[in-house]
Order: C-alpha cells, then structure tokens, then sequence
C-alpha cells in the first residue's frame, strides 16, 4: 500500500513509499483510513523541527473504520466507525504517567511520529484508544477530532478562560479557529489577530463567532481593547496559535496585569520573548503539549453536539499520491485544513 513516509532524519527526506499492510496484535485494532488530517507537526517533521523515528508513516489525524480486531479485544465490532488517540505507547511507570499526564510521558511513542501513522491505506493502533464517532459526524470531520482535543486540554485542562472575559488570539489558521470556538463556549469575547495572507481565515473566523476581527497590518487592535475591557486594562486572557514569535511579543503587551498568556501554537524554532512582562504584569503563562484522554472524550461531544464545527475548515482534499500539493498548501498558507486520503 502507498504511504507518505519519513525515511531519513534531517531536512526533507519525505516521500511515497510502498509499504507492507500492518496486522493487528493482541489488544489492537486495525483501522480503514478514510481521512487524515495535515498537521503543522507533519512540516516540522518534514523540515527535520520536530523529533521522528524513520522510517515511520506520517499522519496522526485519523479517522475510519475498524476492520480487524487483535485477540482480547472487547466492546469494539467490525465496522465500527472512530478517531483514535495518538500515543502508541507510554512507559505508564514515570512521575508523569502515573499521575495522569501521560502526554508528558519522556518514553512516549506516538503514531506518525515514532510509529506508523494515518497517511496510508490501514494503521494499527491499542483498542484503548479508541472513539466512537457519533452518528452525524462524517469521517471528514472526525479526522479533526485530533487537533480540537489538543486545543480543548490547552484552553480547559489549565483553566484559562471564564464566562465574560476578553480573549485575544492569534493566528486564526486550524488551530486558532478551533480555540476561538472552544473559547466562545466557554463564555468569553473574542477577538481574533491575523494579517494579509489571512484575509479568507479572518472573515471565516467572524462565520465561526469571532467578535471582532483585526487585520495587525492595518489596525493596532490595543485601542479596541482598551474599549472592550474593564478599566481599559488589557486582555483577560490571550492564545498564541500562530507560531509567531512576533505575535507572541504582541500579545504579551495586550495582556492585562494579572492577566493569562497561553502558548497552543509551535513556533519550530527558538523565538524572543520579553520575559520581564511575566514580571511587571504578573501574568500567568501556560502551555500545553498534545492531549489528554479526558480531552478527547470533550472534543468528540463538541463536535457531536456541534458547539465547535471542523468542516468549514478543510479547504483542501488530496490522495497520497499528491502529497507534495499537500504539504503546500499548509506551507504557502492557501488552505486552512487540509485532508489526505488513501488510495487503492
């Protein structure tokens, strides 16, 4: 079968490579792709930014349909239609596993990284991993089930954000579009950050209930701000999801004193921070790294009850076999989800 493989460390080294099909093994499953999701980490896996194990499968975004079950498996039937959980394995002994933070697990293996991942015809992954998609939510929106519980533990498992704040984020690319909806859930207004090359993402962030949209390149969003909140003082709380270092230093002067700053986007690289604004203003700084199980149990009922919406963010579906148009559109900006899907 045809998948998109990392084959060599170092910058490049991706290409279409014929691969045997896996099996499953006691306590896994097989799943039928039917849709896998482009992520940032696929480009910073690509450009060497981004730890991996070649030769490994790219994709950790997946969603399809269950079609062999290893030996033990119960609760889980042949055509059963899920997303998956991204960790293949974790050591479930170290400081982190054991207290419930398994993302942060130092022997971790996750699928598209250290194991073969979604950008192929079939993947093997641990029955416990599992999610069932709900009736009304196709494979296409599924296969976003991924990234919305990444943002669902960044903006929840932290509590970052209350009914009545004001929240500032940056970057309205996949991420940020969907940490605007889980944010406008939570009871909050806000106001999305872009510039040019985003024009189409900030106006589908207003469909998707942003307050208000702000072109940075045009408009300094600090005097709306200062309308918006209490006192004048600032953001109660901003989301860095751009991966920019420039729109991090921004936000760390339209935060509030005692205000949050949370970092959900990877800028790949090193970037400056002043660091003394967690001083003079007090903030609070916060990240997240990947998901929790608990947060994805959240993503798929948000999706389910249709609070967030995914679909309206897959601008672009390819075959694997044009990976390479793929990965472009996620490096020159054109599209904002794009799907990658198998072939026979």
């Amino acid at each position: 079968m045809k998948a998109i493989m990392k084959t060599a460390r170092g910058v490049g080294n991706v290409a279409l490579c014929d691969v045997e099909e896996p099996q499953a093994s006691a306590q896994q499953v097989k799943i039928a792709v039917r849709a896998a999701g482009l992520c940032g980490t696929d480009l910073h896996i690509f450009k060497d930014e981004f730890r991996s194990w070649p030769p490994v499968v790219l994709g950790h975004e997946v969603a399809g349909e269950i079609v062999a079950l290893g030996e033990g498996v119960t609760g889980w039937g042949l055509g059963d239609r899920v997303t998956t959980e991204t960790y293949f394995s974790t050591c479930g002994q170290c400081r982190y596993c054991r207290s419930g933070h398994n993302n942060l697990c130092l022997n971790r293996r996750s699928i598209g990284s250290a194991v073969n991942g979604g950008f192929t015809n079939f993947v093997v992954v641990p029955a416990r991993n599992l999610h069932r998609l709900p009736d009304n939510v196709d494979y296409l929106t599924g296969a976003l089930t991924e990234p919305l519980a990444c943002v669902v533990h960044g903006v929840t498992s932290t509590p970052t954000v209350v009914p009545g704040d004001v929240a500032v984020i940056a970057g309205p690319g996949a991420i940020g579009l969907l940490t605007l909806q889980v944010v406008k859930a939570a009871g909050a207004t806000v106001i999305m950050l872009g510039t040019d090359k985003d024009a189409h993402r900030l106006s589908l962030a207003r469909d998707l209930g942003a307050d208000h949209i702000i072109n940075v390149q045009h408009e300094d969003p600090a005097a709306l701000i200062r309308d918006l909140t209490l006192e004048g003082l600032g953001a109660d709380v901003v989301y860095e999801c751009s991966g920019a270092g420039p729109a991090a230093a921004q936000l760390l002067e339209l935060v509030r004193r005692k205000g949050r700053y949370v970092q959900i986007g990877l800028f790949g690289k090193p970037v400056a921070w002043d660091l003394d604004q967690l001083c003079y203003k007090e903030i609070v700084a916060t990240g997240s790294n990947a998901s929790v199980p608990s947060a994805w149990a959240r993503a798929v009922e948000l999706i389910g009850s249709g609070k967030v919406q995914t679909k309206p963010l897959i601008t672009h579906q390819f075959p694997v076999t044009e990976w390479e148009k793929a990965f472009a559109t996620f490096e020159d900006g054109t599209g904002i989800k794009t799907i990658l899907t198998p072939v026979e």
